[in-house]
């Protein structure tokens, strides 16, 4: 599998993320087979890259890598600080019809303690289809813009499933019954929810970088099937 590069300086490499590959093997996914991303980008560049920031194995898109580990740190801080903004697409159950803010605190899974959060969603595009999924006749589905302040462990997948609009593909937080709709109705087997652009200051060459992650093929069978222009 070939990882595409979307941004490359001497400093760090930025990537479109497959959705379904771990970044490196970790506790949480320590029963995961396959290779991780730092394993694909390994044999493709003959070289090691140090990930600053993080996705679900399952989510894809914009992922930030360093060339040298001393400046990890470096490129953190601006996460840390929130001077780099993060933007992910996601498709959900039912129709969301108005931009929110959805603040509900999300618990940590090392130490059980709820920490505050913050993730704006916005609607772009909404579908129904006259395809049952229980307990109706009809299922109902909206593409939405998200945009977090922070940087939870799932904290989108959990924050859509607080107002009632689980991201499609999520078997830990989402509908099963829509999910195996996708699976069914479409070969769709993927969590739809993508890490699309990534804005910020370059902190050591002062470029303004804006970097989007093209889709997934699920998405863009999606796309076709819901006659979305996006």
């Amino acid at each position: 599998m070939k990882i595409e590069i979307l941004f490359e300086d001497e400093y760090i490499i930025i990537v479109n993320k497959p959705n379904n590959v771990l970044i490196h093997k970790s506790y949480y996914a320590r029963n995961v087979d396959g290779p991780t991303l730092l394993d694909l980008l390994s044999q493709q560049f003959n070289t090691n890259f140090y990930p600053v920031h993080r996705l679900d194995r399952k989510t894809s898109g914009v992922l930030l890598l360093a060339k040298q580990k001393e400046n990890v740190a470096i490129f953190q801080e601006l996460f840390n600080e929130n001077e780099i903004k993060k933007t992910y697409l996601g498709i959900v159950r039912g129709l969301v019809n108005e931009s929110r803010l959805i603040d509900t605190p999300v618990k940590n899974p090392d130490t059980k303690v709820y920490k505050d959060a913050e993730t704006y969603c916005e609607p772009i595009l909404t579908k129904e289809l006259d395809i049952a999924v229980h307990p109706y006749n009809g299922s109902r589905y909206s593409l939405v813009k998200l945009t977090p302040t922070t940087g939870r462990m799932h904290q989108l997948r959990i924050h859509l499933n607080k107002i009632s609009h689980p991201i499609v593909g999520d078997y830990k937080y989402g509908d099963r019954f829509h999910n195996r709709m996708f699976e069914q109705e479409f070969n769709c087997h993927y969590l739809f929810l993508h890490a699309y652009s990534l804005k910020l200051k370059h902190p050591l060459t002062n470029e303004q970088l804006i970097i989007k992650a093209n889709l997934p093929n699920d998405w863009i069978s999606i796309f076709n099937i819901f006659d979305w222009k996006f």
